[in-house]
């Protein structure tokens, strides 16, 4: 079995924080307050604030992150701006892992390039006054992911995010049940190989999907030639790209009637709705109950 054990978060980058935020809350998320990132350069190397901060919609397993620039002076070590001005929408992905420096040390030998072991921090409110958050990260070298930024995160204080008041949604919605990747038929190999390598698990197919699956890790892959078959008249921003995730939901109804009485377009799914990259910043997003 390996360490990696669910999703971390996925992230959305914008130029727009709040509005991204204001969508977020139409779609039925109940979203944080803004928070300061706190990054490290390399490994060993102190937080230091930084020029972003973000929202979350916080699931108690993982999280979505909202993501923009807030302070253009302040230091940028892992280049948000760049990401950003590049395109917005789903950029970010990263995995739970138990343990970063396992992590760190098996990618490695499993012939991937790392950051090695980065610390990470942020405050945020909480009931009893300001907390610290604070978690490490193994970022996979961005120049050989072209369908996006992926890490490896690892929670040291779970608790001070994940706090009760900020997990109940009024769409129902409970994680993050797969994420969806188009991936340009050069990298398509490469790509799913690289995911391979970090669950160890062996892809399969289900019709124009290559599937990983294990415990609370749900990966799909198709090929840029077969997403209109998954994807149909969505945008495409890139070669290679997150393009989707699908959100657990108690009620697949209930929350398609919030979704739509916000006035955001849905389309019907054999297990609930989908709404459109063009509607969720950036983001196609299936509801299923």
């Amino acid at each position: 079995m390996t360490e990696v054990s669910g999703f971390h978060h996925a992230g959305i980058v914008t130029r727009d924080l709040d509005g991204l935020a204001r969508r977020y809350t139409e779609l039925g998320f109940t979203v944080s307050p803004h928070s300061r990132h706190l990054l490290g350069a390399g490994p060993g190397e102190p937080p230091v604030p930084g020029r972003a901060a973000d929202r979350c919609v916080l699931f108690g397993d993982s999280s979505i992150e909202l993501l923009g620039i807030v302070d253009e002076s302040a230091p940028d070590p892992w280049h948000t701006r760049a990401v950003i001005e590049r395109y917005e929408g789903l950029r970010l992905l990263n995995l739970e892992t138990a343990d970063a420096v396992v992590s760190a040390e098996r990618l490695a030998a499993a012939g991937l390039r790392t950051s090695g072991v980065l610390d990470l921090a942020r405050d945020v409110d909480t009931e009893d006054g300001v907390r610290t958050v604070r978690a490490k990260a193994v970022r996979i070298d961005p120049r050989s992911t072209p369908e996006g930024y992926l890490g490896l995160a690892q929670h040291l204080t779970r608790d001070h995010v994940h706090r009760p008041r900020s997990l109940v949604h009024d769409n129902g919605a409970r994680g993050i049940g797969a994420v969806l990747i188009v991936a340009s038929e050069d990298a398509f190999d490469a790509i799913v190989d690289r995911y391979v390598r970090i669950l160890e698990l062996p892809p399969y197919e289900e019709g124009p999907l290559t599937l990983l699956r294990t415990g609370s890790v749900h990966m799909e892959f198709v090929r840029a030639a077969d997403a209109e078959k998954v994807l149909p008249g969505e945008p495409v921003p890139a070669d290679s790209y997150l393009a989707a995730m699908t959100i657990r939901v108690a009620d697949a109804a209930e929350a398609r009637d919030i979704v739509e009485d916000h006035g955001i377009p849905i389309q019907p799914t054999g297990d609930g709705f989908f709404v459109s990259a063009r509607d969720a910043c950036g983001a196609g997003l299936f509801f299923t109950g």
